[in-house]
């Protein structure tokens, strides 16, 4: 099963977990793809999360997360000992989203959110320590992207195998060109 992990202020219809998603149906696995709605407050985004992976048996489950669904993903990884594959995944979203407190606008509904000052805290409280197996890991990273550093996706992620995109952007947009190695990840044998 692969559980797509959508980013920030995104949903199920996101472009990458489409692609995904249809990819798999053509392949005939179209049941082997879950993805929820995550919802904004983190601490609540990663109890959805971590209950549909636990659905799963952790050696038959592939977690793809984009964005702040990697940072949820590399959380639950490590939690489960399950794989993951990360799309220019957040590192240290605590920092990254302070600009963002106050109301913005979920690009899935067209609605307005608020994003609460004590995500930041529970973002924190969700960070896990050194990457404890880093052949369960595949990092997709795009040196084009305007929101998240590329270096820091590469030192968090030192050692797990690694597909660098040169240029691109924080999306992704070019994702139909990585999604045959992504799903290679996921729907290989588990790694050693």
């Amino acid at each position: 099963m692969i559980l797509y992990l959508h980013g920030f202020l995104s949903s199920p219809g996101s472009a990458k977990a489409r692609q995904l998603q249809a990819a798999l149906a053509a392949a005939g696995q179209a049941d082997d793809f879950v993805c929820p709605q995550l919802p904004v407050a983190p601490r609540a985004a990663a109890e959805v999360a971590l209950a549909a992976a636990q659905l799963e048996d952790p050696q038959r489950l592939a977690l793809v997360g984009s964005s702040l669904g990697g940072y949820y993903a590399t959380w639950i990884a490590e939690r489960l000992g399950c794989r993951a594959a990360l799309l220019n995944p957040a590192v240290r979203p605590y920092e990254h989203l302070r600009a963002q407190v106050g109301t913005r606008i979920d690009h899935g509904t067209g609605q307005p959110v608020q994003i609460h000052a004590e995500y930041l805290d529970e973002l924190r409280a969700l960070e896990t320590g050194p990457i404890t197996r880093p052949a369960r890991y595949f990092l997709v990273a795009a040196t084009g992207d305007e929101l998240l550093d590329v270096r820091e996706m590469l030192a968090r992620y030192a050692g797990c195998p690694t597909r660098l995109v040169e240029g691109s952007d924080h999306a992704l947009s070019d994702f139909a060109l990585h999604l045959p190695h992504v799903l290679r990840f996921c729907l290989g044998p588990p790694p050693a």
